[in-house]
């Protein structure tokens, strides 16, 4: 499991990003100052750092140089949008800067990219019987390719990534198609009717009254 460490001083902002990871399968631990952060990274391993600038005793910026040493990859979160303070904070080592008020989407999004880059995501998922290769964007089943529309396979990924657990179709269509889900639009059922067909999940991908899709599958 993916570990993350979240320095912010911000309580209702830690703990929405809390949740909000902890909902998408990521081990989440908080720290709401630069020494607490220092001790945590120095007792336990983590795959990436979400880290405030504007924080209590060590300030982010301070924290950053601690951190630097033991590789692990950090996206900054802060207020401050002064492309000085982008620019130092990226010149620090970090992979991203993402300046408040910020939306969890967008969030999700560049932790994935970030994960990605520094190879920290399985490769390649095995799970209701298929082979998906997140590299090639290839899926396969008895070594037979199956050919899927680029939606058809973000569904497919999204559902993989969260095998037995119930999401709700808003949640679906920001993660796949970005923005806010049209109230009583068809079109996640339609894709997902279409992807369970061609990739023989019609009996694993099952709906749940009211709420969306469940995989019944492990991962």
């Amino acid at each position: 499991m993916i570990k993350i460490l979240v320095v912010e001083d911000e309580l209702p902002i830690s703990n929405l990003i809390r949740l909000s990871l902890t909902k998408e399968g990521y081990a989440c631990t908080c720290a709401h100052d630069g020494a607490e952060a220092a001790d945590l990274l120095e007792k336990g391993q983590y795959d990436l750092v979400l880290l405030d600038v504007m924080l209590p005793h060590v300030d982010g910026f301070e924290l950053m140089e601690y951190v630097r040493p033991l590789e692990i990859p950090v996206i900054f979160l802060t207020a401050k949008d002064a492309v000085a303070d982008r620019v130092k904070g990226l010149r620090l080592g970090a992979e991203d800067y993402l300046v408040k008020p910020f939306a969890v989407i967008e969030l999700l999004a560049r932790i994935d990219v970030v994960l990605r880059r520094y190879q920290k995501c399985d490769m390649v998922l095995h799970v209701g019987g298929l082979e998906i290769d997140t590299r090639s964007m290839q899926v396969f089943r008895g070594g037979e390719e199956i050919a899927l529309t680029r939606t058809e396979y973000e569904l497919l990924l999204l559902f993989a990534r969260n095998p037995r657990r119930a999401m709700y179709r808003e949640t679906i269509y920001e993660r796949v198609w970005g923005g806010e889900f049209p109230f009583g639009s068809k079109v996640v059922d339609l894709h997902i009717q279409r992807m369970r067909r061609k990739v023989g999940w019609e009996h694993l991908l099952k709906a749940v009254n009211k709420v969306g899709y469940r995989l019944e599958a492990d991962g």
